[in-house]
């Protein structure tokens, strides 16, 4: 495929007026001007169209809370023990979600998706394309992240059922508690190994390993600044990789999170403030923390905001102060990087995924349409 004619925003540094795309075997092969293609090559000739990397949602829960489904749909949240590193997104996720479909028409093409915040620990987060039928094709990166969470939602979840966690204490005691677990877990499994003696493995235990090893980051769930403070205090006392999601007081206490360099994932902030946690909550906060220097994605939460909504999102951030630039980083190739996935999207690069979306304008503004959508060097959506 070649795609001509285009606006085409790299999000690697260069801007091409009249650029194209030469795509090979679903990866990008040149970038530029004035590039030649094939007599067989289909050819699509955007006329002075936006072109970005494929779009990109840093923290949602698509096909694992499926839509017009309720009870029999939701598969994100295992509220009966609050420890569960075990727990896959992966193996919760239906690709015939209607969602994915929008989100494809919006422009998005990658997400991580995973485990709600009703438990301590609840489980793996994976990366993958929005486009697929089966989820083993779609994986960019399985497992991505691990999620806990702060505050409210596991105090509300258990204390209905009169165990730990009720208080912030617990939760952090319950966490500090299972990482010290996992340590051990590591040390007595590498010591067998170098032994030769034979270990009997722990299914809980080997999940956190590549948390242990800093494989993955933990991905918090954090909205009040006392939560985010206490998410990054146990991160450092174990010395483990960490993304701040939610972060929604994080404009209050900058500062701290730049010392800790962390990267913050921001949102839903185009919703409801449900409940105590969100009553900071402004679209303001990314543009506080890309001045400390903070690298920031932006998020929908999807199903608290739509999916393809999530252009809208970074549109409001940049009317409280977050550059044009930086927008689109925070849903491009920032949002990439903090993912872990960076090294095949998140920017138009030769050797990367060609994963594409085209607009009529600028993605940022509620008028704009999408025109294609290109996963893997296919047209899965023509306008």
């Amino acid at each position: 495929m070649l795609i001509k004619n285009g606006k085409i925003y790299t999000m690697a540094g260069e801007i091409y007026e009249k650029g194209c795309i030469l795509i090979e075997d679903g990866k990008i092969k040149k970038v530029g001007e004035n590039i030649q293609g094939h007599s067989e090559e289909k050819v699509i000739d955007v006329k002075g169209a936006w072109v970005l990397p494929g779009i990109i949602d840093a923290h949602c829960h698509i096909g694992g809370m499926e839509a017009n489904m309720g009870f029999e749909g939701s598969d994100i949240n295992e509220m009966t023990d609050p420890i569960t590193p075990q727990l896959r997104a992966l193996d919760a996720i239906n690709p015939n979600d209607e969602a994915f479909q929008k989100a494809v028409k919006g422009g998005i093409t990658s997400v991580m998706t995973g485990p709600g915040s009703a438990n301590v620990m609840g489980g793996t987060f994976v990366a993958i394309k929005t486009h697929g039928r089966a989820i083993d094709d779609m994986i960019i990166k399985e497992p991505a992240a691990m999620k806990i969470a702060f505050g409210e939602n596991p105090k509300r979840v258990y204390n209905n059922k009169n165990k730990m966690p009720s208080t912030r204490m617990a939760t952090a005691a319950l966490l500090r508690q299972t990482l010290i677990e996992a340590k051990n877990y590591k040390a007595k499994k590498d010591n067998a190994k170098e032994k030769g003696e034979f270990f009997e493995l722990n299914f809980k235990m080997e999940a956190l390993l590549p948390v242990i090893e800093k494989k993955i980051p933990l991905k918090a769930h954090a909205h009040r600044a006392d939560d985010i403070l206490t998410a990054i205090r146990i991160a450092k006392e174990f010395d483990l990789l960490m993304t701040l999601d939610h972060c929604t007081e994080g404009h209050l206490i900058s500062d701290y999170i730049k010392e800790s360099g962390f990267p913050a994932i921001v949102g839903p902030t185009m919703s409801f403030n449900s409940k105590i946690e969100l009553g900071n909550k402004s679209f303001s906060t990314p543009a506080v923390l890309r001045r400390e220097g903070i690298k920031v994605a932006i998020m929908t939460d999807h199903p608290v905001i739509e999916e393809q909504y999530l252009p809208l999102c970074a549109g409001l951030a940049t009317k409280e102060g977050l550059s044009f630039e930086d927008a689109l980083k925070a849903i491009t190739i920032s949002a990439a990087e903090i993912s872990g996935i960076s090294d095949r999207v998140g920017s138009i690069e030769v050797g990367k995924d060609a994963d594409i979306a085209i607009f009529d304008g600028n993605p940022l503004e509620s008028m704009t349409n999408c025109l294609y959508t290109i996963i893997d060097g296919k047209v899965v959506y023509e306008k």
